[in-house]
């Protein structure tokens, strides 16, 4: 008899424990992902004209777009690749199409997964530049 409740016992803690893991697994990935989109690793300003902006994904729908920088006439034109979390933004960026504009971002490391934006840096802000 006390193998028996031994047992019992004994499988009472391991679904505990298991359960434990899990529920442990689950908030930890949840704190990561919230201190990785809450907590910038640089922010800063990139000016140029927006060649490309679009929503893509499946199941998650982000707001991607190309910003080409040109420092010299005749110099061919460095890309910056940057996701758009705000669709207010983005609407803004649309209609600055065809100016040369001022971005706003911040880069945002180690985010798990790409459903928050195909890249490291968020644009946070635009404005038109003369």
């Amino acid at each position: 008899m006390d193998i028996d409740k031994a047992k019992k016992t004994g499988k009472k803690w391991l679904i505990r424990v298991i359960l434990g893991g899990i529920l442990l697994a689950v908030l930890g990935s949840s704190l990561y992902t919230c201190a990785t989109l809450n907590y910038s690793y640089s922010k800063g300003e990139r000016v140029g004209f927006v060649q490309k902006l679009s929503r893509r994904g499946w199941v998650c729908n982000t707001n991607e777009g190309e910003l080409a920088m040109v420092n010299v006439a005749g110099q061919q034109a460095e890309k910056f690749l940057f996701s758009v979390p705000d669709d207010k933004v983005a609407k803004q960026i649309e209609s600055l199409a065809g100016h040369r504009v001022e971005l706003q971002y911040e880069e945002h490391r180690g985010v798990p997964s790409s459903c928050f934006g195909d890249t490291t840096y968020f644009v946070i802000g635009v404005k038109k530049t003369d």
